[in-house]
């Protein structure tokens, strides 16, 4: 009978210490709108897929905008760089050889050409005069005639193209050629970018100054493009989030600074209210011992620090205080 009395007893016992905790609780923070100490969220993944040959950083690391936090290794792209590389080289190649038109050598080359084929055009001439004569007094056969003037023909033809050839040279390269092998050369460029671009997202880079809570991958492992790799928060995104019944939003004033207390360290930081929402019947209620009836709309205030300096020392979910 005694035993049965001391196993009712004890949980009773239990019940009325716990009971006098919260009570406890709820004076010491009587009068006062209990919030928490949030920071804005950084998701890190990569643009492109790879697998991770290095992570440099670990939980808990704080790291500044930049900052890499892993290598991840992309031969596929390594090898498209190599071959925009060699398109776009070829392409500008094009491009100067348009601009500046026939060299030194090409003109010189041209020029014994054409003394070549005025040459040989003057020589047929003057082959062709004296057969011409010989037609006309009849000393020669009419098949004769024909094979000198053919001749005469072909070379007074081949000069007017080397002369064609040489004009050109002269002139230079028409601006729609040039234009077009501008335009090749911009294309190859852009394709180099683009994937040399691609290229260096093999290094994973901090956006932002932050602290780094989650590492979802290991070395080895293949990471895919927009797979969550780091989770972290942002050192300088620190803000206070309180939550209040339909009754006392109306008793805040968005743009007006207002005194946070912060227990744990036992100081108060002036923080302006920058935004009041609704909060959704299923969404987190941040205060412990809440004061609103059921059924009532709920909304969050969000205040940030004059004085971001001064949340250093700050961690995420700390209890902080506010009149009410």
């Amino acid at each position: 009978m005694l035993s049965m009395k001391k196993f009712v007893l004890i949980p009773l016992i239990v019940l009325l210490v716990l009971t006098q905790a919260c009570n406890t609780q709820k004076d010491k923070f009587k009068g006062k709108m209990e919030g928490k100490v949030k920071r804005e969220t950084q998701y890190i993944a990569p643009k492109v897929a790879g697998r991770v040959i290095k992570i440099i950083v670990t939980e808990a690391d704080v790291v500044k905008a930049h900052d890499t936090l892993a290598i991840i290794d992309i031969p596929e792209v390594e090898a498209k760089c190599i071959q925009a590389q060699g398109a776009y080289f070829a392409a500008k190649a094009q491009y100067e050889m348009a601009v500046h038109g026939a060299t030194s050598f090409e003109r010189e080359q041209i020029n014994a050409k054409l003394n070549a084929a005025r040459e040989q055009f003057a020589f047929a001439e003057k082959s062709f005069r004296r057969i011409e004569n010989m037609m006309k007094d009849s000393l020669i056969a009419m098949q004769k005639y024909d094979e000198v003037f053919e001749k005469y023909q072909s070379a007074k033809a081949q000069l007017d193209a080397v002369k064609a050839q040489k004009d050109d040279i002269d002139h230079g390269v028409r601006k729609e050629k040039t234009d077009m092998a501008f335009g090749d050369m911009k294309r190859a460029e852009g394709v180099l970018k683009e994937v040399q671009t691609a290229y260096n997202e093999r290094f994973i880079c901090a956006p932002k100054n932050m602290t780094i809570e989650t590492i979802a991958v290991k070395q080895g492992e293949l990471a895919l493009p927009g797979y969550n790799m780091f989770v972290g928060y942002e050192t300088e995104g620190t803000y206070f989030r309180f939550t209040v019944n339909e009754d006392r939003v109306a008793n805040f004033e968005k743009g007006k600074t207002y005194q946070v207390e912060v227990p744990a360290l036992k100081k108060t930081i002036p923080a302006k209210l920058t935004g009041i929402k609704q909060l959704a019947s299923y969404a987190d209620k941040t205060s412990s011992y809440a004061d609103y009836e059921l059924g009532e709309t709920v909304y969050e205030l969000k205040l940030i620090p004059v004085n971001p300096e001064e949340t250093a020392q700050l961690y995420s979910n700390m209890t902080v205080l506010m009149n009410k």
